[in-house]
């Protein structure tokens, strides 16, 4: 789990607060906090639980999944999972069955993808192992095969004898 990062999170309620409306009492008494303890939030002095910024999420009737995030209590992506199966569970078009069919269907798509990227991850590493190990060989071959300077010049130096012709 991540840090909290309640300035940022202060920022963003009292932007949302404002966009809605609302003074910081009426969000207060909305979200069933005291007056003093939202204003301490907004201002990035306290660090709220998870159930307080469901309440104030409620109020300010906003998802209480993006408050976790600017809070740090939920990463990104997992936002994004509870988003879409709430926006499937919501959905009144669909009845129950077919809703756990579909999030059955999801789930399998994220365990199969998930799998894949894994899979290309693994094979980015060995390609990089095989890269790098395949570089270091041909510094050796090259380093086994060079001629040593003083041998070139003593070789070249050295007169030329009956056995060399």
């Amino acid at each position: 789990m991540a840090s909290l990062n309640v300035g940022n999170l202060g920022e963003y309620l009292r932007e949302q607060r404002r966009t809605a409306q609302l003074s910081l009492r009426q969000l207060a008494d909305a979200a069933g906090v005291s007056n003093p303890y939202l204003s301490q939030i907004e201002r990035g002095l306290r660090k709220p639980s998870a159930e307080v910024l469901q309440q104030v999420a409620k109020a300010l009737r906003i998802s209480a999944e993006t408050l976790y995030v600017r809070a740090g209590i939920l990463d990104e992506k997992e936002r994004e999972e509870l988003e879409t199966r709430a926006v499937v569970l919501a959905d009144p078009s669909i009845n129950e069955r077919q809703k756990q069919v579909l999030l059955q269907i999801y789930d399998s798509f994220r365990k199969e993808n998930a799998a894949e990227a894994a899979a290309a991850a693994a094979q980015a590493d060995r390609t990089a192992e095989a890269d790098q190990a395949g570089a270091a060989g041909a510094t050796d071959a090259y380093r086994t095969t060079e001629t040593p300077a003083g041998a070139r010049g003593a070789a070249a130096e050295r007169p030329a004898d009956a056995s060399d012709a």
